[in-house]
């Protein structure tokens, strides 16, 4: 299985069971941004512990490695778990909505765009995984994710809400990355 068909497939089964979600990471950057390489899908669920039973049905054990004990601490904290394919080894990162006034804007904002022909998605907005990055590269996170801000910035640019962002990133404690970011993308 393909990282593409198994973004198919998750959201085939978000959709399927009414689980509202979003896009989020490497797959909604590339959207916005630049194409690079990614080794996981990561989406935002509004998972509920009686609809768990149903979505980890979608994932059998022959096919898939998911830990319904894992899944459930997830819920129990709003945190995250994996299901990863087993004879391809591709991830889906599933992180549970987080109850900030933040979360719940950018939650609101999801946008449902193309994913394949016939079938649509919906995506964190562009600005939203813009702050984010910020966030993960705050904590510690890569490089990577300044590269794809820059990306998203080069290529959607001109369709962002900045203001959007620049209300947001005091607020989340990243004004001085976002300030350093459209920099640096000003001066490329």
């Amino acid at each position: 299985m393909t990282q593409a068909e198994l973004l198919r497939y998750l959201v085939e089964t978000l959709d399927g069971l009414a689980i509202d979600y979003m896009i989020v990471g490497s797959h909604a950057s590339i959207y916005y941004g630049e194409p690079r390489f990614t080794q996981d899908v990561d989406v935002v669920v509004e998972l509920t512990s009686s609809a768990l039973p149903g979505f980890l049905e979608r994932f059998p054990r022959a096919e898939f490695y998911v830990s319904e004990d894992a899944a459930r601490d997830a819920l129990a904290r709003r945190g995250q778990f994996n299901i990863i394919h087993g004879a391809s080894g591709v991830k889906i990162d599933v992180f549970i909505g987080k109850d900030t006034e933040y979360d719940r804007v950018r939650f609101a904002r999801r946008q449902k765009l193309p994913l394949v022909p016939g079938r649509e998605a919906f995506f964190a907005r562009a600005e939203d995984v813009i702050l984010y990055k910020l966030l993960y590269f705050k904590d510690g996170g890569s490089d990577r994710h300044l590269r794809d801000i820059a990306g998203i910035l080069a290529v959607s640019g001109p369709d962002l809400d900045v203001q959007y962002v620049s209300h947001w990133a005091p607020r989340l404690g990243v004004l001085d990355l976002w300030d350093t970011t459209q920099h640096r993308a000003g001066d490329a």
